[in-house]
C-alpha cells in the first residue's frame, strides 16, 4: 500500500504485521492512497473497532454490584473480585467498603457490621467461616432431600426381600395366633424380636394391620412369616399342646396299605391277625463227632421230616 506524504513510513509498513483476523481484513480493504499518516491510520482503526473496545469500569461501578437473593456468599465474592480486578489502581479501602455494602442483609452482614474488619484479609477470614457453614448446610439439605425422595417413592418400585415359609405344613391351632403370641411373650417362653416396637413409622402405613410379634403396623400376625414359623417350631417341640386339639395331637402314621374308608378302628382291633408267611428253620446238624455216616443219616431223616411238615401243615 502506498501512503501519500507519510511522515512515518516505517510505522505504516510495520503495522499490518501485528494484525490478524478481522483487523487484517479491514486493513487490506483500505483503498490505495487513502492514508496520509500513521495518526490517521490509528484514528480510522479506533473508529472502526470502537464497539470491540474493552470498557474499563471505575471504582464507582463497584457500588452497583450486589449479592443476589439466592446467591451464595462464595459466588458473590468470586463475582465481585472479577469485576474489581478490571478496575485499574483500585484502592483497597474502596474495595473493602464496596464489597461490604453489597452484602445481602442477613446475619453475616450484621456480623461484619459488629466485627468491623479493617482490611480485606480480615474480611476474607470472616467470609471463609461463613462459606464453610453455608456449604455444610447445603450438603445436609441435599442429603435430606434425597432421603425424602426415596421415602416418597412407591414401595412397589423397591426390590424388597420376601421371606419364604420354612415348613411345608403348619399346625391348626384352637386359638388365634395373636393370643398365642401374647401368652408366650408374657410367660417368657420367647423373647420379643430385637428393636420390637421401635421401628420407624413409615409413611402411608396401614394402621388397620398390626403384628403382635413385631409390635408394629403394616402387616398382621397371621400374615407374618416369622411369627408363623416360630409357632410351628414351638408346636413341634411340644410347647403349645394346649393350643392344639386332641385329635390333631394324635397323628396316625400312614401305611402303604391303607384301610377302606368305611372301616372303623374297632373293626381293625377285632379283625384276626393274618398269616403273612412261613419261616422254615433247620434244627440240628453235625455234632462234636464230626461228619460220620450215622450223623449224615440222622440229618437226612430230619430233613425229610421237616419237608413233610411244611407240605402238610398240621392244625394247632
Amino acid at each position: 500500500m502506498i501512503v501519500n506524504g507519510a511522515s512515518d513510513p516505517i510505522l505504516c509498513h510495520c503495522f499490518p504485521s501485528f494484525l490478524d483476523g478481522p483487523a487484517l481484513d479491514w486493513f487490506s480493504s483500505l483503498p490505495a492512497d487513502s492514508i496520509s499518516c500513521f495518526q490517521e491510520l490509528a484514528k480510522q482503526f479506533e473508529d472502526h473497532f470502537a464497539a470491540s473496545a474493552i470498557y474499563l469500569h471505575d471504582s464507582d461501578y463497584l457500588t452497583t454490584v450486589k449479592q443476589g437473593p439466592q446467591e451464595s456468599l462464595k459466588d458473590y465474592i468470586t463475582h465481585f473480585t472479577k469485576i474489581a480486578m478490571r478496575i485499574p489502581d483500585l484502592h483497597p479501602e474502596v474495595h473493602l467498603h464496596a464489597i461490604k455494602s453489597g452484602l445481602r442483609p442477613e446475619k453475616f452482614q450484621e456480623a461484619i457490621a459488629v466485627a468491623k474488619p479493617k482490611t480485606l484479609a480480615k474480611f476474607r477470614e470472616k467470609a471463609k467461616g461463613q462459606i464453610d457453614i453455608e456449604e455444610l448446610r447445603q450438603a445436609r439439605n441435599a442429603e435430606k432431600s434425597a432421603t425424602t425422595k426415596d421415602d416418597d417413592k412407591p414401595r412397589d418400585n423397591k426390590k424388597s426381600f420376601k421371606r419364604t415359609l420354612r415348613y411345608e405344613t403348619y399346625t391348626q391351632f384352637n386359638a388365634k395366633r395373636d393370643d398365642i403370641i401374647k401368652e408366650i411373650l408374657n410367660s417368657k417362653l420367647i423373647k420379643p424380636p430385637h428393636k420390637a416396637g421401635s421401628y420407624p413409622e413409615l409413611r402411608n402405613v396401614d394402621k388397620s394391620k398390626y403384628c403382635t410379634f413385631h409390635q408394629k403396623y403394616g402387616h398382621t400376625t397371621d400374615k407374618c412369616v416369622i411369627a408363623k414359623d416360630l409357632l410351628e417350631r414351638l408346636a413341634r417341640q411340644g410347647h403349645l399342646d394346649k393350643f392344639i386339639s386332641i385329635h390333631m395331637q394324635k397323628r396316625t402314621v400312614p401305611t402303604s396299605d391303607p384301610s377302606p374308608a368305611g372301616s372303623s378302628s374297632k373293626d381293625k382291633e377285632k379283625a384276626p391277625a393274618q398269616l403273612r408267611g412261613i419261616i422254615n428253620c433247620i434244627s440240628g446238624g453235625y455234632v462234636e463227632g464230626g461228619q460220620t455216616s450215622s450223623a449224615r443219616k440222622r440229618t437226612y431223616r430230619a430233613m425229610l421230616t421237616l419237608g413233610d411238615t411244611t407240605n402238610n401243615p398240621q392244625p394247632v
